[in-house]
């Protein structure tokens, strides 16, 4: 069955949209909150359409993110307990109550070792609410939280834009061709990050 495909040439559409920098803000920002689907998969094409911008595609991708990861910790530290019906409906609970065990762990040792967890977590395939929301219950000090964010989510933008301007042409066709395999092997990584949390939490 094929599923990314069609949703690749889809994202090919948004982002050569005019106002397509502002749409990959936004998706950035929300998708740090609440939203299920990544920005990378509108940053990868835009890139892609435009390598020469792929920096500040990048940077405005990382800025919306960010700005996300300060409405999600907020969220987490004030509002967690009113939104767990609805993680509880979409599914997320358990990954997110797991994201918290395991981040309240590291604050145990010292913010800083939820800090390398953090960074090491940005660019794991595991949605960045899960980290934004549970750093925000646990209280993680914002110095470090916002520095790993920062490190986490821009280490993989700017790796996109990195290797789609040495790549070009070359990296679209390989995109293109390979995306089927590549975005199941995604979602893949994505449930085992989920069920090693679930273990995590288990266990302890």
């Amino acid at each position: 069955m094929k599923l990314f495909g069609p949703l690749y040439q889809r994202a090919l559409t948004w982002a050569r949209h005019p106002r397509a920098p502002a749409l990959l803000t936004g998706l950035s920002f929300v998708e740090a909150i609440i939203f299920p689907v990544m920005p990378e998969v509108m940053l990868a094409p835009m890139c892609l359409s435009q390598p020469r911008r792929g920096f500040w595609f990048a940077t405005l991708s990382l800025a919306g993110s960010m700005a996300g990861a300060v409405v999600g910790y907020l969220l987490g530290h004030y509002a967690f307990e009113l939104a767990k019906p609805l993680f509880a409906t979409l599914g997320w609970l358990d990954s997110i109550e797991a994201g918290i065990q395991t981040v309240r762990e590291k604050m145990a040792v010292s913010p800083w070792a939820v800090f390398w967890f953090l960074v090491l977590g940005g660019f794991a395939p595991i949605p960045m609410k899960v980290f934004t929301w549970a750093s925000g219950v646990v209280g993680v000090p914002w110095l470090p939280y916002l520095a790993s964010m920062a490190i986490g989510r821009g280490k993989r933008v700017y790796l996109i834009a990195l290797a789609i301007r040495l790549g070009g042409e070359r990296a679209e066709k390989a995109l293109h061709r390979y995306i089927e395999p590549i975005g199941w092997a995604a979602l893949a990584l994505l449930l085992l990050g989920i069920g090693y949390l679930l273990y995590r939490t288990n266990a302890g």
